[in-house]
């Protein structure tokens, strides 16, 4: 995809940073409930420059798991957070109704969460220059917001992937981005 500039031709765009080593990690997941027969971004925002760990992946599957009665099934990807995690393993024993499927090793085509961030990062924030990682930080809770209120571009997300519904559980693609 090409993006356009306003550096003069031939000449490379020069936009400062604020600072390179700032980050905001993320966890989420396109939902779809079998109740609402319609998906549904899940997400949340880790604070600054933290490492996610397996007790924020414990955390987030916590949500929706008070809600629902009957199983759930968990597609994720092959991060290691998902199945090294002792606390992660602990909570999936406890909670049997859940199921929890790996996608192939380099498969982010088969995940629909990559279309979630890529619809984020790319076409909207491509030259995004924020002052501080609390600007950003708002910028991306705005985005995320805008993007659970269009399920029909989340369905999409899940056609791409090929990944057939299961409307009987809830399921879950989870995925991490930094």
């Amino acid at each position: 995809m090409a993006r356009r500039t306003y550096a003069p031709g031939g000449k490379a765009p020069i936009q400062g940073a604020w600072h390179r080593k700032g980050r905001i990690s993320a966890i989420g997941a396109v939902a779809v409930s079998p109740v609402l027969r319609r998906p549904n971004l899940v997400f949340r925002l880790l604070p600054d420059d933290a490492n996610a760990h397996g007790e924020d992946t414990v955390s987030f599957l916590a949500r929706p798991r008070g809600r629902l009665r009957g199983p759930m099934t968990i597609l994720r990807d092959r991060g290691g957070i998902h199945k090294r995690s002792r606390v992660v393993k602990a909570y999936q024993a406890k909670h049997p109704g859940i199921e929890a499927e790996d996608f192939p090793g380099y498969a982010p085509d088969a995940n629909p969460d990559e279309g979630v961030w890529g619809d984020t990062e790319y076409p909207r924030l491509p030259s995004y220059a924020p002052e501080d990682t609390r600007e950003l930080r708002l910028r991306l809770w705005d985005e995320s917001s805008a993007l659970r209120q269009r399920p029909d571009l989340l369905a999409s997300f899940i056609r791409h992937a090929g990944i057939p519904l299961r409307l009987e559980s809830l399921s879950l693609w989870q995925g991490w981005a930094q």
